[in-house]
């Protein structure tokens, strides 16, 4: 079978499986897998193989680029002591905990591994299994309605640890096969590829921008962005630095600064529907391609020490991320305390993973192993955790919003979009203009939708009111913050505040910010006392 009729025939085989999941509500990326595995198992057609050429040239630029082309900058440095922590040095010490519990775990299954394990290698084995790829779980809790800063802390670390796993991975690699490399140099190897693919990013992502800006074609603007997604990835890749970390880089200037200042407001909105598109695509075949990969029969001969390989990897999850918010228990960026375990378990492996284990060279000891493994423990995180994710944030109370609260905002929104529109035909009733009869017959239509709207909020069965105003609480707070936050900036390019000074209120907007973001009902509680208690002085 040719390549284009197999690619054609799994894109099928998504567009069936997304039907199903959606019927069945399951997480997209588990049926999806779930579907390459059955296809694997009854070989109804040849399928391209998942190698590290593919994945690193066709897939991962794309993927990258698509999420940080719609991350906000600002929000990602406001929260970035949480979002770096876990993304850097959370990363590194995962690797080296997932390294020592799996060797001490494997200690006791040696029949099944035929030999035991260096450091070295198992190094390597963390830090192919380090990086995150939590797409099912982001796509949940965005139709879930899930706090956006869990949402977004989630999907920034996971965009960010890809490219620190990818260089450890590589310097991991480098011990493993033998060859000495010190501590020292170690970290200037590190400093060097993220730095420099960081710095290229930056020079792409400027260049693309500065580009859109004196352009007024919409597609000539997507080819743009194209080029700038896949030119900062094999740049930096061809130039010795980290191809993730560039593309990350230029998806967020694009995407905070190019798309901002240089795009008309429809050109926007077909950049942003072209790689939203380009994001499902590559997912749905990454997925599918996952599946296809991982043969069952294979891990079924080391299924203990794949039950192992898991239980390290989760335990090292689990010691970066409640670590990480014990060290900012303290801080601005402190982490709720029921988003720990949330953290923990949404911390899904991917096609990442698997690739990095298809990438070790041919004479690397105990490299099938290694492979397998790998295999095993991203097929266990995407099926355990991603099918019971949902379920156990609802129960740890994080997805609190429930369709009731959904369809009321959705009322209500019908009515005041309504009234907007009858206040704009009453001024263009009295310029005198247009045909009465048409302004009637719209006037009319306006009226009856806006009655529709208020007789289905009445029908509704009402949620607890105190949710709703606390959400309209917390949006109404947010713009207010954000408003202050203008003000400020502008009374510092005025000359009326000094820099130390505006930073200083700018943190402390940062810090509720992040507050609101995180802990909406210890806000609103705290605030309406002060409401109750200022009510009871004027009494007094």
């Amino acid at each position: 079978m040719i390549p284009e009729t197999a690619v054609l025939l799994l894109f099928v085989v998504a567009s069936l499986l997304s039907l199903i999941a959606n019927r069945l509500h399951l997480p997209y990326t588990v049926a999806l897998v779930l579907g390459g595995l059955a296809l694997g198992a009854l070989h109804l057609f040849d399928t391209p193989v998942l190698t590290h050429d593919l994945v690193f040239n066709l897939f991962l630029p794309g993927l990258i680029f698509e999420s940080a082309y719609h991350l906000s900058a600002s929000a990602m440095w406001r929260d970035r002591l949480a979002i770096f922590g876990l993304a850097v040095p959370g990363v590194f010490l995962s690797m080296v905990v997932t390294a020592y519990v799996f060797l001490w775990a494997s200690e006791y299954l040696p029949h099944l591994s035929g030999a035991v394990i260096p450091l070295a290698v198992a190094l390597v084995f963390g830090a192919a299994v380090a990086a995150t790829d939590p797409i099912s779980v982001v796509a949940i809790f965005r139709k879930l309605m899930a706090p956006e800063r869990l949402t977004f802390m989630i999907e920034s670390e996971s965009l960010l640890n890809d490219g620190t796993a990818i260089v450890f991975f590589s310097l991991f690699l480098t011990l493993a096969e033998g060859k000495s490399i010190s501590i020292t140099h170690l970290g200037i190897d590190f400093v060097s590829e993220v730095g420099g693919g960081a710095l290229l990013g930056l020079i792409v992502g400027w260049l693309s921008s500065e580009i859109i800006k004196r352009i007024g074609d919409g597609m000539v603007e997507i080819t743009i962005t194209i080029l700038a997604a896949y030119g900062s990835f094999l740049l930096a890749t061809q130039l010795g630095y980290s191809g993730v970390i560039a593309t990350v880089v230029a998806g967020l200037i694009c995407g905070n600064y190019g798309a901002q200042k240089g795009m008309t407001a429809s050109v926007r909105m077909a950049v942003n529907i072209f790689w939203e598109y380009l994001g499902f695509a590559l997912n749905s075949l990454i997925f599918l391609l996952v599946g296809l990969t991982i043969n069952l029969l294979d891990l079924m001969h080391i299924w203990a020490l794949v039950l192992a390989a898991y239980v390290a990897v989760t335990i090292a999850r689990a010691a970066v991320v409640y670590g990480m918010g014990a060290l900012l228990s303290r801080t601005r960026a402190k982490i709720p305390l029921n988003w720990n375990f949330v953290l923990m378990w949404g911390g899904i492996r991917g096609a990442l993973s698997m690739v990095l284990a298809l990438s070790l060279p041919a004479g690397l000891p105990h490299r099938e192993l290694l492979i397998n493994l790998v295999f095993g423990v991203v097929l266990l995180t995407i099926l355990v955790q991603g099918l019971s994710i949902s379920p156990l944030a609802r129960m740890l109370k994080v997805l609190g919003k429930g369709g009731a609260d959904q369809k009321t905002e959705i009322q209500r929104l019908r009515i005041f979009l309504a009234k907007s529109d009858l206040l704009e035909l009453k001024k263009l009733e009295n310029e005198g203009l247009r045909d009465q009869r048409a302004l009637d017959a719209l006037i009319r239509s306006l009226e009856a939708e806006q009655k529709e709207a208020a007789d289905q909020l009445q029908q509704l069965d009402k949620p607890d009111t105190n949710t709703i105003m606390q959400g309209d609480f917390v949006r109404l707070y947010r713009r207010i913050l954000l408003a202050r936050k203008e003000k400020i900036n502008q009374a510092q390019r005025e000359g009326l505040l000094n820099e130390f000074s505006a930073e200083q209120l700018l943190v402390d907007i940062d810090t509720q910010l992040l507050e609101i973001a995180s802990q909406p009902e210890t806000v609103f509680t705290r605030m309406s006392a002060v409401k109750e208690v200022s009510s009871l002085s004027q009494e007094t």
